[in-house]
């Protein structure tokens, strides 16, 4: 990335990706003699993580600064040199990417959170969909799209797809989708009243009072949702691991099921 950064000529995209990558740089520069911690972690897991955040530092350890995003972006971002000490991906591809290219400390790796797949619409909607087979999500939107996150690449997008696409609606919403960077962003559509719709985690819908859950996607419909946690290759803190432990640890445990999440 920084190659890239250094050229005099680049895109409109590429110089976008500089940007982002030279903030998150500063962003996370640590000061002088501090050992900084840096997780990047997927988008729905701020609330929860935030909390357990100040959990650790009241356990006696330095904040971790923590940035969050779609697991596709952040792989990216670990891909292209961003320095990160830990990695939380809301899906196996992303983790697999990374770990392909050889940027995980190994074994490290494990299996950290599971979480469930929910159809949501504005708190004051009306709407009333029983999810099933053919079930009448185009008629349920009307002249509006569906919120998702970008079904192409970002977790909770590629989760949505595969249940509407074992559930035959596929076909009939895909030119009405409203595609976010990321699953909270997805949310914000909804809560905002600017979809009629949306789909998003249950824990996301749960921290968010402008919305409500219509329904819940069977399991069965769209692979396991599972968040895999690594320390990352570059990282040369020891706190990496020592973090990944307290996520494991029991009050930890009980701080996500707090927010939702079901522990692996």
């Amino acid at each position: 990335m920084l190659r890239e950064c250094v050229r005099t000529s680049l895109s409109l995209g590429a110089m976008y990706r500089c940007l982002i990558w030279f903030a998150l740089a500063l962003m996370i520069a640590p000061s002088a003699g501090a050992q900084t911690l840096t997780v990047f972690a997927a988008a729905s897991l701020k609330n929860a993580l935030d909390e357990l955040n100040s959990a650790w530092q009241q356990s006696g350890h330095a904040r971790a600064v923590v940035a969050y995003g779609a697991s596709s972006a952040l792989a990216k971002q670990i891909e292209n040199g961003a320095p990160a000490d830990v990695f939380i991906s809301a899906d196996s591809d992303w983790m697999d990417y990374v770990e392909q290219r050889a940027l995980l400390k190994s074994g490290s790796r494990i299996n950290l959170l599971r979480n469930e797949l929910v159809l949501i619409a504005p708190a004051d909607s009306k709407v009333s969909l029983a999810i099933g087979r053919s079930f009448a999500l185009r008629e349920a939107l009307g002249s509006g799209r569906l919120a998702m996150a970008d079904p192409d690449h970002v977790p909770a997008g590629k989760y949505g797809k595969a249940a509407l696409e074992a559930l035959g609606v596929w076909p009939a919403i895909s030119d009405r989708i409203a595609r976010a960077e990321d699953v909270r962003a997805a949310q914000n559509f909804v809560a905002r009243g600017e979809a009629p719709l949306g789909i998003v985690y249950r824990t996301d819908a749960a921290a968010e009072t402008r919305v409500r859950i219509v329904g819940a996607f069977p399991a069965s419909t769209h692979p396991a949702i599972v968040y895999p946690a690594a320390v990352t290759r570059s990282s040369n803190s020891d706190s990496g691991a020592r973090f990944l432990e307290f996520l494991r640890s029991g009050p930890a445990s009980v701080i996500f099921r707090k927010h939702g999440f079901l522990p692996y």
